[in-house]
């Protein structure tokens, strides 16, 4: 594996921005402008913005051909990179490292997903880091044969495309619950199924605010935090801080399986996001979380459901108060929230129907997590030259199980002799 510098093996430059007054520049365009924002996948084949070519030709910008690989240099989607796939325009914010004969364009895309925190950390610029075309250029860069970059190409298109699918699955059996809620109960904002009509706080037998305690280093109990609810109602435990409580606050803190945890403090998006605890384990709520216990009349995961819904989200974004930029739903107000109530028994089957989606979630959440696990131990090896078939001949190992037909070259290989 020879180390080159990238500046020295392929052409680095960036684009530009025609004058956005001039709406000649940008009405009716049919010239592809890609702005960092875009760089989001791998491929890119189309743009939401087009400029005209009156525009192109009094600008900075510039026509980059198929294949070129784009990074962004700054901005909320810092280092990430994108493969044109159409011609195309750029602002003076994306770099664009051009393609030539040596180097493959997926197998440069690859390496720049691997050392994209490198190259964030090496940014410059005060609180908004940059990553220069001189950073760029002064990169390291692993060159090996062409076909040998194509086979590590091949191996991690594989890889990835096996997380897409895994990630795709996840989304759907989030919208097979949707679907089901709505299947069930229909739309709580119609009601045509003329279900009762009550508050939260019919349905509910306590509803307590957790505690406003600074996390500790060795607390013994796992702190939940606002930021561990997703937008989606589910939980993110990546990011666990811990906290000690007295016993005698153990019952007024402690989150147990079955509660409801609601969100009553974030930005006004974020206010409201919902949660049912589904662990055995004894955590403690912070005091920017509500947490709500269901009487006879419901059970959790149909409030979860309901709170979750279209017709939720938007009860709940027209409720918050903002309050020096944050929103906020206090606990009287969430148990004033008007709801549907149908039967405890249609409830309760809802709930079965969550609980074995979620198993079968969990599984494919450990899935993905060795997945994105074998993706980084791939990347890093690939490019420190140590996927090698030892005795067959060929440069790089190919792989058993799922990754295996990532094996299998796109350019025949001769044997060393």
């Amino acid at each position: 594996m020879k180390w080159v510098k990238l500046g020295d093996v392929l052409k680095i430059t960036s684009g530009g921005t025609p004058l956005t007054s001039k709406r000649e520049y940008y009405d009716n365009g049919t010239v592809h402008w890609v702005k960092t924002g875009d760089l989001k996948q791998q491929y890119l084949s189309d743009t939401p913005e087009r400029i005209t070519q009156l525009g192109l030709e009094n600008s900075s910008a510039k026509i980059f051909p198929i294949n070129t690989v784009l990074i962004a240099m700054y901005g909320a989607t810092i280092g990430n990179a994108s493969i044109l796939k159409v011609t195309a325009a750029t602002n003076q914010a994306c770099a664009a490292l051009l393609p030539n004969e040596n180097i493959n364009e997926e197998y440069l895309y690859f390496y720049l997903r691997t050392i994209k925190q490198k190259l964030i950390d090496q940014g410059v610029g005060g609180g908004q880091p940059n990553i220069s075309a001189t950073i760029l250029k002064q990169t390291n860069f692993p060159l090996i044969p062409l076909e040998d970059q194509i086979y590590i190409a091949n191996i991690l298109s594989k890889a990835e495309a096996l997380i897409s699918q895994r990630k795709e699955s996840i989304r759907l059996l989030d919208e097979f619950l949707k679907s089901t809620f709505l299947e069930m109960f229909g739309d709580p904002s119609g009601n045509k199924k003329k279900f009762p009509i009550g508050k939260i706080r019919d349905v509910v037998s306590e509803v307590k605010y957790g505690t406003s305690k600074p996390a500790e280093e060795s607390g013994a109990y796992p702190y939940l935090r606002m930021n561990n609810i997703t937008s989606e109602g589910y939980w993110d435990f990546t990011s666990l801080k811990h906290i000690n409580i007295e016993d005698s606050e153990r019952e007024k803190y402690i989150v147990r399986k079955g509660d409801l945890v609601f969100n009553r403090t974030n930005s006004k998006e974020l206010v409201g996001k919902t949660g049912v605890f589904n662990s055995e384990s004894e955590m403690v709520i912070a005091g920017y979380l509500i947490r709500v216990r269901t009487n006879g009349k419901a059970n959790p995961w149909y409030l979860w459901g309901y709170l979750n819904s279209i017709h939720g989200k938007k009860t709940l974004l027209g409720m918050c108060k903002s309050i020096v930029g944050m929103a906020n739903i206090n606990a009287q107000e969430l148990q004033d929230i008007r709801i549907i109530i149908p039967p405890i028994k249609l409830q309760t089957q809802f709930a079965h129907i969550v609980e074995k989606t979620e198993v079968l979630k969990t599984q494919y959440q450990n899935s993905l997590q060795e997945l994105e696990n074998l993706y980084s131990s791939l990347s890093q090896k690939a490019f420190k030259g140590e996927l090698i078939l030892k005795g067959k001949g060929y440069p790089f190992a190919p792989l058993e199980g799922d990754l295996a037909t990532a094996a299998e070259p796109k350019i025949k290989y001769k044997k060393k002799k």
